[in-house]
């Protein structure tokens, strides 16, 4: 009888598998919600202009898996890494994957930012991020840091450092 139960449940939750659903909260209701920035913590509520001029929303990125990227001019990990992001943007984009790059103002640039992202070939949004908002992110140690947040705008992977784009791409796919 009980190799029987085993069969069914291990039938049932193959069928289950199968059948695309939305993540729970990470958080069980009876403990305190995660700090900003740790595994756990919603995205931060924001609006702000990207370098043309476009409205970025946070309300407008909900539904979908969202890769938050603090980067900079003069940071050459970050210049490595954004054209991975952005391949990951032209295979997942119609499937609800964003990327939003964050761009800090902690140094001097070495160039003008939209020419920097013109000439390795990025496409997604870029922002300048204020010091407001990277403390709703709760604060930015280390660049590049990048944010991974799912559906229900959960944050579900953090990498601080250059991150190769097969390992973002794990990361993401489960969420999509």
């Amino acid at each position: 009888m009980r190799k029987h139960l085993l069969v069914v449940v291990l039938a049932v939750g193959a069928v289950a598998g199968c059948k695309r659903q939305q993540a729970t909260t990470p958080t069980p209701p009876d403990k305190t919600p995660a700090v900003a920035g740790e595994i756990g913590s919603r995205m931060p509520d924001f609006t702000l202009k990207d370098l043309d001029g476009h409205e970025i929303s946070s309300n407008n990125l909900r539904s979908s898996v969202v890769v938050i990227d603090f980067w900079a001019t003069w940071c050459k990990p970050c210049e490595k890494e954004m054209p991975g992001y952005q391949r990951l943007v032209d295979r997942y984009g119609s499937r609800g994957f964003n990327v939003i790059g964050l761009k800090l103002d902690t140094r001097k640039d070495l160039q003008d930012a939209r020419a920097f992202a013109t000439k390795i070939g990025v496409r997604y949004p870029l922002a300048i991020a204020t010091d407001d908002l990277k403390a709703k992110f709760g604060g930015i140690n280390a660049l590049p840091t990048a944010m991974i947040y799912d559906r229900l705008g959960f944050l579900r992977a953090k990498s601080m450092g250059f991150e190769r784009e097969e390992v973002i791409e794990r990361a993401i796919k489960p969420l999509l």
